[in-house]
């Protein structure tokens, strides 16, 4: 079992930055695959961004904007996000499945709470 809690919403200016992290627990998490999902009001979960290992897939609504990484010693995943807009507003969810990566949420074992980005124009 793999508990996650994401942490580091809040609300911020169109271009600012917010980083999110995504702490675990439970097992160890550096096997596991992770991505971050966000979800607006009205709308679909979509994927963000993933990381297996060392690979990472991004959106492309969200590349050159967004970095995740990763720290396996302390089993937690960062989303750097910057350039922030309003369409980013919404719930970000953190997200692991064991061993490889996926865009499709459905695939994914554990869940966050998810944590609230609002980005006023």
């Amino acid at each position: 079992q793999v508990q996650l809690v994401e942490s580091g919403g809040g609300l911020v200016q169109a271009g600012g930055s917010l980083r999110l992290s995504c702490a675990a627990s439970g097992r160890t998490f550096s096997s596991y695959a992770v991505g971050w999902f966000r979800q607006a009001p009205g709308k679909e979960r979509e994927f963000v961004v993933g990381i297996t290992g060392a690979i990472t897939r991004y959106a492309d609504s969200v590349k050159g904007r967004f970095t995740i990484s990763r720290d396996n010693a302390k089993n937690t995943v960062y989303l750097q996000m910057n350039s922030l807009k309003p369409e980013d507003t919404a719930v970000y969810y953190c997200a692991a499945r064991y061993s490889s990566g996926s865009f499709l949420p459905q695939t994914y074992d554990y869940w966050g709470q998810g944590t609230q980005v609002t980005v006023s124009s």
